[in-house]
């Protein structure tokens, strides 16, 4: 679909989200409303993220860097300034998949890159390099649930290009989300991909409730474990 065939949607979509972004009276009415869900979701956050860290976690991890040190060396893990919560920076954690190189902060991994190493192309056709991320989860810095955090470049270049782009941090990033059980994961090639992902995200953050969130985990777990399958068996 060409962008001219998008045309309607973005201003059915801007406009809403504009009189939300302009008006303080119903931007605290929104953040006020969803008191109670906050609560219970960063309650879950903690308890899923608890037991994730003692039941896999715990024994996962020591496996991946082994096999991330035998495969590229060190470093085993990769930090990186992204943005989150009402555009506030905060260092995400993941497993290193690529080579050391300059570019990383820059340019988002393409298919096929040169940049990828073996481990690499298996923790992020798998997910399993977002695991760390854990740990932003814990800190407060991330959520299970939530829009996929951005590079500064990507988030500035997104929003030159989307109306209203920055709506979707108005909650904490997330490791996984709607735009992803959709299917949009990997690299924005062009502007149907930016804002597809864009559109699954406010969706989501416009119909915020707990259900939602464990329809999500539920789903992601499902597809990760459909993806792994593969994997092991081709």
């Amino acid at each position: 679909m060409s962008r001219p065939n998008l045309n309607q949607i973005i201003k059915e979509e801007h406009s809403h989200i504009d009189s939300v972004l302009h008006n303080s009276g119903r931007l605290r009415n929104f953040i006020d409303n969803k008191t109670g869900y906050f609560i219970y979701k960063r309650t879950l956050d903690i308890v899923i993220s608890f037991a994730l860290t003692v039941l896999v976690l715990s024994w996962l991890i020591p496996i991946i860097s082994l096999a991330i040190f035998i495969s590229s060396g060190a470093p085993i893990f990769f930090r990186q300034k992204r943005i989150g919560l009402v555009g506030k920076s905060f260092y995400c954690y993941k497993f290193r998949t690529m080579v050391i190189n300059e570019d990383s902060d820059k340019i988002q991994a393409r298919e096929n890159d040169a940049r990828i190493t073996a481990i690499g192309k298996f923790l992020r056709k798998t997910n399993l390099d977002e695991l760390p991320q854990i740990l932003n989860v814990l800190n407060g810095s991330m959520s299970l649930v939530g829009p996929r955090p951005h590079m500064y470049s990507d988030c500035n270049h997104f929003a030159s290009v989307i109306p209203g782009y920055k709506f979707r941090n108005l909650v904490k990033p997330g490791i996984t989300g709607m735009a992803q059980i959709k299917g949009y994961h990997g690299p924005t090639s062009d502007f149907e991909s930016i804002f597809r992902r864009y559109q699954w995200d406010a969706f989501y953050i416009r119909n915020l409730s707990i259900w939602t969130d464990l329809r999500i985990i539920r789903q992601t777990v499902i597809q990760s474990l459909k993806s792994l399958l593969r994997l092991c068996v081709s």
